[in-house]
């Protein structure tokens, strides 16, 4: 049984994702706070945290950040914004996730379900080492590492994900839905903005090779070499 963390201040919102949560099989644990949520981590493991951004005493970014000074537990955030640099500052932090309030219980369960197995299936990836080398760009897809003319660049945990499966499918056109879809790991809800999000994310790491990110007007991307 895979367990959840649900940090947030509004009580009805743990009630509603604790609910949909174990009617799917998850184990929950609810804290109010930021500062619950950092604790509560110290003494715990947990499978996935959904957090709120806008707490008292610790916000969701912050308490993010705290955790993942000792935690490496795959995050959803939860927004009552849909602010771009909200979802910027977060994917800078590492979460993999981004959910704008009022959400559907039953899409966030989807995306749950998503994180997880993303999470799990990187974990146990034993496949043979495998690289990629345009120019000055270099790809170590089993280390997850990418060096741009020699220096390692350090990108978010989704950047990575959308990069590798770009060049995998290098000169193919890949379609905003086919993206989501197959990065996210969820079905498409007609919302690209998080897609657009990490392009632009991922073509300020890749500095002068952002020239390999196409942007197919109407249709969505293609890394072309």
């Amino acid at each position: 049984m895979y367990s959840l963390l649900v940090v947030d201040d509004e009580e009805k919102i743990r009630t509603i994702i604790r609910k949909y949560g174990e009617f799917e099989g998850y184990k929950i644990t609810e804290v109010s706070n930021g500062i619950e949520a950092v604790e509560v981590c110290k003494k715990q493991d947990f499978d996935l945290i959904i957090l709120d951004i806008m707490m008292p005493e610790l916000d969701g970014f912050s308490t993010c950040r705290k955790i993942r000074e000792s935690k490496d537990i795959p995050i959803i955030m939860l927004s009552a914004r849909g602010e771009e640099y909200d979802k910027i500052h977060g994917f800078e932090l590492g979460i993999d996730d981004y959910v704008v309030k009022p959400f559907s219980p039953r899409e966030l369960m989807m995306r749950v379900k998503a994180v997880i197995s993303r999470h799990h299936s990187a974990g146990d990836n034993n496949e043979k080492h495998k690289t990629f080398d345009a120019e000055g760009l270099h790809i170590d897809f089993t280390g997850r590492i990418v060096t741009i003319d020699g220096k390692k660049v350090d990108m978010t945990p989704k950047e990575y994900d959308l990069l590798f499966y770009m060049v995998t499918n290098k000169g193919i056109a890949l379609t905003r839905e086919k993206l989501i879809t197959d990065v996210w790991g969820y079905d498409y809800y007609g919302d690209d903005r998080t897609l657009d999000t990490h392009i632009k994310l991922l073509r300020s790491s890749l500095g002068e090779y952002r020239k390999f990110l196409v942007t197919l007007r109407g249709v969505g991307y293609r890394f072309e070499v």
